[in-house]
């Protein structure tokens, strides 16, 4: 397996016309064809059957997995999910830091058994309001200390998917791609859109998207697909990256969010 196709797309749980959204969502899923899908705003019910996640998946060929964030009541909660072509044999969760009567977030874990080795994949969705930058700086504070603690350096370069309502010069993200320094601490990830996109603006939440507007927020890219790479072997290079699942069908776009897809190195290569 040479490359690794990595997806993130934040389905905007149930609102709007759910069931012609999950057919768009369905067919652009079928057409990238990715091996990893990290979902955000998951919701998912303890006995009332299928959670939105395996409802996407159907038919597939998908492993799922559902990790809560927020208890609805009733049985109902609110989460972020992995769809896999490779089976889980590790799954960790927490709950992120956050603000007293905010809602609440978390990180999802799941170690996949795939031919390039054993693939970390972790997916969160952080707080959205505009002026929450210090609570989200807390919550990639504490999700770069459960990747190191969970993703040691020798194995295969773990994913980070997810809605981090950020934008790329914020300091939430500028600390994960390794240019600002927080509590003492620094890491890196390799942003796949910034470095190995097409050169756009790369926006995933947009005005031209009429259930993104009703946000009345400018145009920002705020979902990310990240890779703690290249390492020694080269596996983890991002080699390409784009925004899909952006184009309305019938005037009905798949979600408020568009989706990221990133091409990453799996095999390991020479260096010279």
């Amino acid at each position: 397996m040479e490359t690794l196709r990595v997806l993130t797309f934040n389905i905007w749980n149930r609102q709007g016309p759910w069931e012609e959204r999950l057919r768009l969502i369905r067919s652009g899923l079928a057409e990238l064809g990715a091996d990893v899908v990290g979902l955000q705003e998951v919701l998912h019910h303890d006995s009332a059957g299928p959670d939105q996640a395996e409802q996407i998946a159907e038919g597939m060929g998908y492993h799922t997995t559902f990790g809560a964030a927020w208890h609805l009541g009733g049985g109902l909660h609110f989460g972020n999910a992995v769809l896999s072509r490779f089976p889980v044999v590790a799954r960790n969760e927490w709950e992120l830091p956050g603000e007293p009567g905010e809602e609440p977030r978390a990180l999802l874990h799941v170690d996949l058994d795939a031919p390039p080795g054993r693939i970390p994949v972790f997916v969160t969705h952080l707080s959205w309001k505009l002026h929450h930058a210090h609570v989200r700086l807390r919550q990639v504070e504490f999700i770069a200390d459960r990747v190191r603690d969970v993703a040691p350096t020798d194995g295969f370069p773990p994913l980070l998917l997810g809605d981090f309502n950020a934008e790329p010069e914020s300091d939430e993200i500028r600390f994960l791609r390794g240019h600002h320094v927080l509590n003492g601490k620094s890491v890196y990830f390799a942003d796949c859109f910034h470095v190995a996109g097409d050169g756009s603006p790369g926006y995933t939440f947009a005005r031209r998207n009429p259930f993104a507007l009703l946000a009345r927020e400018p145009n920002r890219r705020l979902d990310y697909v990240f890779v703690r790479g290249p390492d020694r072997r080269l596996r983890g290079e991002p080699l390409a990256s784009r925004v899909v699942l952006d184009q309305a069908h019938d005037g009905v776009f798949p979600s408020d969010h568009f989706g990221v897809l990133a091409e990453i190195q799996a095999a390991p290569r020479k260096t010279h």
